[in-house]
């Protein structure tokens, strides 16, 4: 009989404390664009969260009218933040958001791309059903928006003296999970993006990261099948014994974004309990 264990939430310690407090500060003075805000569950929520807690202004993106009133709503106690409409499939957009950009803010440190999308079929059944339309959506927003919103930042991101963009990938990419199908192969596409805007952007001191995030039960995770089989598989399975909590990636992020990570780049960090070093 199998045992499931259940996930508890982390209770802050005095030493959890005294982490947050020496933080702050870390990242005055910088100025980063999240993008991919959809709710308070959102993973681009938790690390919005933690990058201004450290100081950063933040900008935040949203698709259409419909996030923006979310994304205000959970931002409205942060200090200074700008807002844009943008629909990463749509060239005309990205470069109007960055002329905005050049208008408002005279640097860009940071750029978190956490965007991804597939529809929902191709995320059931088998991946050799995949429809053409469906493959080439997939990587159309989860894959080459990053590039495109890269390329977009150099600019910016040069007239700050470099900076850092993170991407959010999943173990998908490199095994098979069941249901997870075009969305595994996109972010295989994105992780290899990684590694080529990587060395391009190297010599301009901008580097490029990806966060390979456990599950966490966002709407994107909603619209994969079977999703809490993956929890309590993960859960039994990890070195750790439990799934990660969103802000845990917050706080990977917050450590891409700062100076402490000056020497990486290229790199897919795993936060998932250590779950990506089991075999068998």
């Amino acid at each position: 009989m199998t045992t499931v264990l259940e996930d508890k939430p982390h209770t802050p310690t005095q030493a959890d404390t005294e982490y947050s407090q020496a933080l702050k500060g870390l990242l005055a003075g910088k100025v980063g664009l999240v993008t991919g805000v959809a709710n308070k569950r959102s993973i681009a929520w938790a690390i919005a969260q933690s990058l201004s807690n450290a100081g950063m202004r933040l900008i935040f993106t949203y698709q259409n009218e419909r996030f923006e009133k979310k994304v205000k709503e959970l931002t409205e106690d942060f200090d200074n933040a700008l807002f844009y409409e943008c629909d990463v499939t749509r060239d005309e957009d990205i470069d109007k958001l960055f002329g905005q950009l050049g208008n408002d803010v005279d640097r860009l440190d940071t750029v978190v791309h956490s965007i991804a999308f597939a529809d929902r079929a191709d995320l059931e059944g088998q991946f050799v059903n995949t429809s053409r339309d469906g493959f080439l959506l997939a990587h159309n927003i989860s894959a080459y928006s990053l590039t495109a919103l890269t390329r977009a930042a150099v600019p910016l991101m040069e007239k700050a003296g470099g900076g850092s963009v993170m991407t959010m990938t999943y173990y998908g990419s490199e095994k098979v999970v069941q249901n997870y199908n075009v969305m595994g192969v996109a972010k295989a596409s994105l992780e290899a993006s990684v590694r080529y805007l990587a060395e391009d952007l190297g010599p301009k001191n901008i580097r490029v990261n990806a966060i390979s995030a456990g599950p966490i039960k966002t709407l994107a995770a909603s619209g994969i099948s079977g999703f809490s089989k993956i929890t309590e598989h993960m859960r039994e399975k990890a070195p750790m014994r439990r799934n990660i909590e969103a802000s845990e990636v917050g706080d990977t992020a917050l450590f891409l974004a700062s100076p402490l990570s000056r020497g990486m780049t290229g790199e897919i960090l795993h936060v998932d309990a250590g779950y990506h070093i089991i075999g068998f």
